[in-house]
């Protein structure tokens, strides 16, 4: 019973990772990972629930009684792209916001952030520090 359902806790034991990975950690590097790690989770879910025993491929030949159903596959495969290109759009910000604050932890660029706003806060004349 435990090795029939063993994609499944594969697909568990990798979303608990992923979130894991998500919300420990202040690298924005790390983020990314945990988060593909997380999406690569879906995929196999995706792909484990859409398989069928003894299924074969949707040509149509006279013995065959059962067919596997191409969509999922072609989904994932479109899901695959969107999420390389969403990782690469996701380091490219990462090797922004690493040029104008010099750190990719989210502790420091808050505390910048902060710094920042308090310091135009004090230079702004139409404050109301009368």
């Amino acid at each position: 019973m435990l090795m029939g359902l063993f994609n499944n806790w594969v697909v568990v034991v990798l979303m608990m990772i992923g979130l894991y990975i998500v919300i420990a950690h202040g690298n924005l590097i790390k983020k990314i990972v945990g988060l593909t790690i997380f999406q690569t989770s879906v995929f196999i879910f995706y792909i484990s629930m859409a398989k069928v025993d003894g299924g074969t491929a949707p040509i149509l030949m006279a013995n065959v009684t059962k067919y596997a159903n191409p969509l999922p596959h072609v989904l994932i495969l479109t899901a695959i792209v969107v999420g390389i290109a969403t990782m690469a759009l996701a380091l490219a910000l990462t090797v922004r916001i690493k040029e104008a604050y010099n750190s990719i932890e989210e502790e420091s660029i808050q505390e910048q952030n902060t710094k920042q706003a308090s310091e135009l806060d004090e230079l702004d004349p139409r404050s109301d520090k009368y």
